[in-house]
Parts: C-alpha cells; sequence; structure tokens
C-alpha cells in the first residue's frame, strides 16, 4: 500500500509540476498576447490555476512527508488498523457498510474511504469480526457490528484498497 501511495502521488506531482513549469506559461504567454490583462478571463484564469497548482504541488509533498514517517511494521495484522477494509451492518439502517481506513488526507466517505483519525475509523481501530461497536459521533452515536474485514497485509495485491 504504501508503495502504491508512493508512486501515486510522486506521480501526480510530476504532472502538476510539468502543468506549473511548461504548460501554463505558455497559456500565459498567449493570453498576454491577446492585450488588455484587465478583462482577459483566459489570463486570469491561467493565474488561478497556476496558483491552485502550487497549493496543490506542496499538499501532496507534504503527504509524501506524512507517508514516509508510518512505520508500516507497526500495523497490526490480526485485527483492524490502518488499511483495513472493514464490513459493517450498521443497526441504524439495517444495512451493510464497507469503508476502507485510510490515512487523513486520503478520507472520502462518499467513497467509502474513512480517516483513521475520524470517530468512525478510531472506534473501529483494533477490533475484531464478530465485534459490535458503539461509536461516538458528532451528530450522536452510530452502533455496528463488525461482519468482517482485511488488513492492510490481505489486501495488499488489490488495487482497490486504499487508493
Amino acid at each position: 500500500m504504501k508503495d502504491r501511495l508512493e508512486r501515486k502521488l510522486k506521480k501526480d506531482v510530476i504532472e502538476l509540476e510539468r502543468e506549473l513549469v511548461i504548460e501554463l506559461p505558455r497559456q500565459i504567454k498567449l493570453a498576454v498576447a491577446l492585450g488588455d490583462l484587465k478583462e482577459n478571463a483566459d489570463y486570469h484564469a491561467a493565474l488561478e490555476r497556476q496558483t491552485f497548482v502550487r497549493a496543490r504541488i506542496g499538499q501532496m509533498r507534504k503527504r509524501l512527508t506524512d507517508l514516509s514517517l508510518v512505520n508500516w511494521n507497526d500495523i497490526p495484522r490480526d485485527c483492524i488498523g490502518l488499511g483495513s477494509r472493514v464490513v459493517l451492518y450498521e443497526d441504524a439502517t439495517e444495512s451493510e457498510i464497507t469503508y476502507d481506513l485510510v490515512l487523513p488526507d486520503d478520507g472520502d466517505v462518499h467513497e467509502g474511504r474513512i480517516s483513521v483519525a475520524s470517530p468512525i475509523g478510531k472506534g473501529l481501530m483494533g477490533h475484531h469480526e464478530g465485534d459490535e461497536v458503539v461509536i461516538r459521533i458528532p451528530a450522536g452515536t452510530k452502533e455496528y457490528e463488525i461482519l468482517s474485514f482485511q488488513t492492510i497485509y490481505d489486501l495488499d495485491g488489490d488495487q482497490t484498497a486504499g487508493d
């Protein structure tokens, strides 16, 4: 998982750096050639994109640094931890939910990725199949039964987990 995340982040940084150094200056130069910069939407859009790309590169470099600080050998093999895929039964909705437990910057509940720093992520850590957990969230509590889970070691060959 670590190698896969590092490769993806490095690839994304390289693509954004290319855009920042080659494509955006070209777009700005073309927009400047069109004349009046006050009302030149292409010029202003390129400058805004340039600011966004610089910020995004900084965020990705920070994520790479954070990723290098994780001691992957400390992740448990016999209970839920970072990188685990967890299948839960939610009592309130009487439905199954699957979550991947990911690093904080990778969380996206709509994609089924829950940060290990979130209340649900923290509440699931260290548990096992069959455990019933009650997790306090800002809106109240959630009650789950853990139907099954796979650790990062089980999912290592699965390209969808944690991506």
